[in-house]
């Protein structure tokens, strides 16, 4: 058999094509078995969708199975999470207020499937920020501009009571709500707080004219008890005190007295010549 044919032969015995589908197989069958699962993390839902049709049961957090090439799967995270908005509006004597709030909010757990169903994942452009702008605008119509700011709990709860309501319609759920700040024009702060420091000027005014009057009622009380003290004394005073007191007078200066005889005397008090009464005239 020549070199040629025998070559030949050998060629022929040898098929790859075997080896390739066998390997085809395989790779196939590992792709069919890593894309049969999926694992939904802590804080997440799953929707599953069968050519686009969604399972209204949304999936847990675990691991789950699936159907290649015909079963996908949405995570829609179902943490509360914060969003920042900013609205500019009217109050109710027409001032214009820019309101900055920050909203916490998550998405309801059971009604992910209806929630993708219906809105998509894309809710906050399409339902919270527009609900946000609307809730403001319709609270900040119902006061004025100073009662934003003097009633700004009122405000707040009025703003995510609106928000709460108009939220779970779409399966949405407030969580916190606050208003993180109020913007004036340059001129009405200017107007508050020419108003603030009036009211401050007043209330020091007012202090200081019921300190007057207080010291002024002190005075009074002071001046009305040392005269009835000097009523009383008077009242007290009769002959018999008076003549009281001149004795103890004259025992005073008797008691003080050096024995050496003045030579004028004087006044209602006699000085008694005791010499006169000891030694007898001869």
């Amino acid at each position: 058999m020549s070199k040629r044919n025998k070559y030949y032969e050998e060629e022929k015995e040898f098929n790859p094509i075997p080896i390739i589908i066998l390997g085809a197989v395989i790779i196939i069958s590992l792709l069919l078995i890593f894309t049969s699962f999926y694992t939904i993390n802590a804080g997440e839902r799953g929707v599953l969708l069968t050519f686009g049709k969604p399972d209204m049961i949304a999936s847990g957090e675990g691991f789950h199975f699936k159907i290649p090439f015909v079963q996908q799967v949405i995570k829609v995270d179902v943490k509360t999470t914060k969003i920042e908005e900013t609205s500019d509006s009217a109050s109710k004597d027409l001032q214009d207020v820019q309101t900055t709030i920050a909203l916490n909010y998550h998405v309801s757990p059971e009604q992910v499937p209806v929630l993708y169903q219906s809105i998509g994942v894309a809710y906050e452009d399409r339902i919270i920020r527009p609900a946000i702008q609307e809730s403001v605008k319709a609270v900040s119509a119902k006061f004025t501009a100073e009662e934003l700011i003097t009633r700004r709990q009122e405000v707040r709860n009025d703003i995510r009571d609106q928000l709460k309501e108009r939220l779970l319609k779409s399966y949405l759920i407030v969580d916190d709500f606050n208003i993180v700040n109020f913007q004036f024009s340059e001129q009405f702060d200017k107007a508050i707080e020419d108003k603030v420091t009036a009211e401050q000027k007043k209330l020091t005014a007012e202090r200081d004219l019921e300190r007057i009057e207080v010291e002024a009622k002190q005075k009074i009380a002071t001046a009305t008890a040392e005269a009835e003290s000097l009523r009383l004394q008077k009242s007290q005073i009769t002959p018999d005190l008076i003549r009281l007191r001149e004795i103890e007078a004259q025992i005073k200066a008797i008691e003080k007295w050096n024995g050496i005889m003045p030579q004028v005397t004087g006044g209602a008090i006699p000085f008694i010549d005791i010499r006169e009464n000891t030694n007898p005239t001869i």
